[in-house]
């Protein structure tokens, strides 16, 4: 296979990536049956109108009266016939409208527990985007779909072939007529349909242009001044305004156009089927009645075509929808739960990583295989030991931790826990026994006791609060104007990087693990709050495994052991002082180190300046 699941997934038909899309909600299909119906009554009832206006002509009126009771019983069926069609047109696309909600429903929180159970190999950078907007745009489009463009499928649809059965039953020859001068509105609206909606998408790619621009005048306004270039941004502004309007001008146009074609070629199919209806004569057995029966019929076989060609374009995009939702869920979950899991041992947990190796997965059209981000890894980490990983951007540090906190399975090679296989052991007792704080910690928007409370669910205050005394973190919640019920705002956004990697210390050390995996992110962090940071971790790290991906040399010199990685593989393993005397990577990365922060070593190792993540 030289291509991804997604390009297989975009390559299918229409017809099965709804298929598929229907089996992946089922709850599309559910009661599909009476809402056909439903919709066929409402169809045979605008149908019947023509019907009844034909027998009211033909039986109603003779030569010499005029037979009212019979026109009256004719109406009257007439009224009771729009009633039904009225009611059953109207259930039919409210049960269409709440199938379809509830169907989206389902999917879109199926789509959206299907991304949390995927390896984080998936959720890099790029792909993390696009997982979004399958959630959100995606279904959205999907949503606008439904709402409108499958109720004209269902209803005009039935409509149209039962309208188009009782044409050719009342006159084969008329109905033919019909058929070939209504044919080219069909052409005629797709290709104007087809350039109208390219031109609102240009009409609106250049309204975010001018609102870019116009944005960018008001809040550079300072800059522009000082440089004198408001003249210059504000020619850009107008320049950005006028193609808006020249575009939203073309769109107009061609709109025109478009809404007026329908009514021509209705007038001409009329005139056309008239025009030979009126040849035809009485002699071939078409009544009055039954020619204007007719048009009433060719009228009700017109109006669906305008709307097929508005909602063509829409259904496009519908199953474009579709195909990108399933491709998402037949990307594998990620690692599976152990199907016969085996119970850690009681005892402080050490980490075994035998001959690793680990690749992404590769992109629509790359080779089979994905770039290596580990190759042949091997490393014993015994019970309560403090290790630090380090080494230059993209050696493989963090992949790693991944890989540790089985977060993603490796391609080859096994990692143990206790002597245990990560795979063998059930992922509640594996996040109970070991916990990853992540280099960016996440915060909801609340408080701080409640981004904490999670960690150890029924903790109380007291509990959280003796929690920042015993990492020594009670001075600066106490500094906090309200203390725990401090709002983070979102994403923490209220809080400095630094205290934010503070309370994510606190809410891993509330877990009680037995191994901590810390991807350390300190280093843009002031003074006071690093050494209120190196305090905490060496209590939080008291008795416990502790696992450091050290972006800071000087956090990597404090641990018990240091190793490096480099492209993937593991080059050395020692302490801090060993590492220097050998005069390999580690050494060159110090004295890299060093150099940029301008420190000495005098027998401690500095504080600030990072190596690569």
């Amino acid at each position: 296979m030289t291509a991804d699941r997604t390009t297989e997934v975009e390559q299918l038909g229409a017809v099965k990536a709804i298929s598929r899309g229907v089996k992946a909600a089922p709850e599309f299909a559910v009661g599909i049956g009476r809402t056909v119906a439903y919709a066929m009554v409402g169809a045979v009832g605008r149908v019947t109108v023509p019907i009844l206006i034909q027998q009211a002509i033909d039986r109603g009126f003779k030569k010499d009266k005029i037979d009212v009771g019979l026109i009256g019983v004719i109406a009257l069926i007439g009224v009771a016939v729009v009633i039904i069609t009225s009611v059953a047109q109207r259930a039919a696309v409210a049960r269409l409208g709440y199938r379809s909600e509830d169907a989206l429903y389902s999917l879109r929180v199926r789509l959206f527990e299907h991304i949390h159970r995927l390896s984080l190999a998936e959720h890099v950078d790029e792909r993390r985007g696009a997982l979004v907007s399958r959630v959100t745009s995606d279904i959205e489009t999907l949503s606008d779909f439904f709402r409108w463009g499958s109720v004209a499928w269902l209803l005009d649809g039935t409509l149209m072939i039962l309208v188009a059965g009782v044409m050719l039953a009342y006159n084969w020859v008329l109905a033919l007529v019909a058929f070939v001068v209504a044919a080219p509105l069909i052409w005629v609206l797709r290709k104007v349909q087809g350039r109208l909606v390219r031109a609102y998408d240009t009409s609106r790619s250049e309204n975010a242009a001018m609102l870019g621009a116009v944005s960018e005048l008001i809040t550079g306004s300072a800059t522009f001044r000082a440089y004198d270039a408001t003249v210059e941004m504000s020619r850009r502004v107008r320049g950005s305004a006028k193609r808006r309007a020249d575009a939203q001008i073309k769109a107009g146009v061609i709109g025109a156009f478009l809404f007026p074609s329908g009514a021509v070629f209705s007038a001409i199919t009329i005139g056309g089927v008239v025009s030979v209806g009126v040849a035809l004569g009485p002699s071939s057995g078409l009544t009055a009645g039954a020619l204007i029966g007719f048009i009433f019929l060719t009228y009700r076989f017109l109006e669906p075509i305008a709307e097929f060609t508005e909602i063509l374009d829409q259904t496009q995009a519908a199953v474009a929808g579709f195909r990108r939702i399933l491709a998402v869920l037949d990307i594998p979950a990620g690692p599976p739960d152990a199907i016969a899991p085996i119970r850690l041992p009681s005892e402080p947990l050490g980490v075994h990583v035998r001959h690793v190796d680990f690749a992404y997965r590769p992109r629509p059209g790359a080779e089979d295989v994905g770039e290596m981000a580990l190759r042949d890894v091997d490393i014993d980490i015994a019970p309560g030991e403090r290790i630090a990983i380090v080494g230059a951007t993209g050696s493989g540090k963090s992949t790693l931790a991944l890989l540790i906190a089985r977060l993603a399975d490796p391609t080859g090679g096994e990692v143990f826990l206790g002597n245990v296989d990560l795979r063998r052991v059930a992922n509640a007792e594996l996040r109970r026994r070991l916990m990853m704080v992540p280099q960016e910690p996440f915060l909801f928007d609340d408080t701080i006791e409640a981004n904490l409370a999670f960690a150890q669910p029924g903790v109380s205050q007291e509990g959280i609060e003796q929690a920042f005394e015993e990492l020594g973190l009670s001075d600066w919640l106490a500094a906090l104007p309200t203390g725990l019920a401090t709002e983070v705002g979102e994403r923490g956004t209220q809080l400095s990087a630094g205290e934010r990697q503070l309370v994510a210390l606190a809410r891993a050390y509330l877990a009680r693990p037995d191994v901590l995996l810390l991807d350390e992110a300190t280093s843009s962090v002031d003074p006071l709050t690093e050494t209120r940071f190196a305090r905490a971790m060496d209590r939080l790290s008291e008795g416990r495994t502790t696992i450091a991906i050290a972006h800071r040399l000087s956090t990597a010199a404090r641990a018990e052991r240091i190793i490096v990685m480099d492209h993937g593989s593991k080059v050395e393993d020692g302490s801090h002082a060993e590492l220097l005397a050998a005069e390999g990577t580690y050494a060159g990365l110090f004295e890299a180190w060093l150099a940029a922060t301008g420190s000495a070593i005098n027998g401690d190792a500095p504080t600030g300046g990072t190596v690569g993540a």
